[in-house]
This record gives structure tokens, sequence and C-alpha cells, in this order.
């Protein structure tokens, strides 16, 4: 499996983010979390940043939505040119129709399970996303506790998911101490903040976790 790093900007300096992208060169996509304050306690920003992101990058976006009704918002950001869009399986109406729609649009469609959300539902529907993000911690901040018991749910989808071209992505305390193990869980695809913004060279970060994670 291909392994992906994807810095988080919700770790980044929301002053300079054209500056702070442009030193993970090595990344895959750039992780864009758009928060609403209703799905989840934080708010941080919407179409417009990221349409302005686009415009200082060539670094494929992902954009995480943490918003209530998808259905109706996330087309719209697969139409502003992001790679990857993932919505909440918890939060949306109609999670194929949204789906089908992003993908109309251009992207890769992602859907999102909290911590204590069970797979089933998305198993049901692995031939409709292009990536499931299990989320090991609650979705809203930052620099929160990796949750180790979420690998038992990584294992399970990377066992559902089988030959198809589906990402299998973490997001939450994935760090040096904890990539290995999340890549043996059988995770490809992987989040990381503080981890990588939080240190000097962000970009030696990125390769680091992606040595740990290609070991």
């Amino acid at each position: 499996m291909a392994v992906r790093i994807e810095p988080s900007i919700l770790s980044a300096d929301f002053t300079a983010l054209a500056a702070e992208v442009a030193r993970i060169p090595s990344a895959d996509l750039v992780h864009v979390d758009v928060m609403d304050n209703h799905f989840v306690p934080n708010l941080t920003f919407g179409l417009p940043m990221v349409e302005r992101l686009l415009q200082v990058t060539d670094l494929p976006l992902d954009v995480h939505l943490m918003i209530d009704d998808p259905d109706r918002w996330a087309p719209g950001f697969a139409e502003a040119g992001a790679a990857v869009v993932t919505f909440h399986a918890e939060a949306a109406g109609d999670a194929v129709a949204t789906a089908r729609a992003i993908r109309a649009a251009g992207a890769r469609p992602g859907i999102a399970l909290k911590p204590g959300t069970a797979p089933d539902s998305v198993i049901e529907r692995l031939d409709q996303v292009g990536q499931v993000l299990v989320m090991t911690v609650e979705p809203g901040f930052g620099g929160q506790a990796f949750q180790e018991d979420m690998l038992d749910k990584v294992a399970r989808l990377r066992g559902a998911i089988g030959d198809r071209d589906v990402w299998l992505q973490v997001d939450g305390g994935i760090g040096p101490d904890t990539i290995r193990r999340a890549r043996d869980a059988g995770a490809d695809t992987f989040v990381a903040g503080s981890s990588v913004f939080g240190q000097e060279d962000p970009d030696a970060a990125v390769r680091r976790l992606r040595q740990l994670a290609e070991r």
C-alpha cells in the first residue's frame, strides 16, 4: 500500500498559510479542517479560504468537513478544486448521494467516522467512496492524544476494503510514536498536525513520518 502523509493546517500559522504550506513540499496532500461550530465545538474557515489556498499551492487539498448538512455544502468544495472532500457519516442525510455528487464534481469522496461511530454503515457503502477516515480523537481540536482502541476499527475497515481503490485515513494524535501502529492496523493515509507544524523543520517531519510508516 502506498503511504500518504497529509499535514493539517489546523496546526499551522493561520496568518501565513501560504508560507506554511510552502514549508511542506514533501507532503502528498494538505489536510484542511473546515469546522462550523455546530457539528463540532470549534470554528475555522470555509469555502473562500479553501479557494484562496488552492491559488497559492500546487499541493492537492483534502478538505475534511466537520459541518452540519454536508449534503448541501460538500459538492461546492469539489467544484472549487479540492482533490478530496470528506464529510461525516453522522452529519449526512444521504451519504451515497453526497459521495456521488462529490465524485461528479471531480473530487475523491471520503466519509469520516467519529470514535464512537461503528463502521458498519460505511462498510456497506465502500463502493461509493474513495476514502474512509477513522478519527482517532474526538473531532474539533488539534493536539489531542491518540486513541489506541480505534486501531481495531482501522483493521476491520482494512479487511472490508480489500483491493478497492479506497484510501484508509487516520486523523488525530498521529506522530512518530503512533504512525507505525496505525500503519500496521491497515491505514495508508495519515493526517499529522502538531507533529509536523510544531517542528522547526516541518518538511523534515513529513519525511520522517513517511520513513516510519514505510519501514
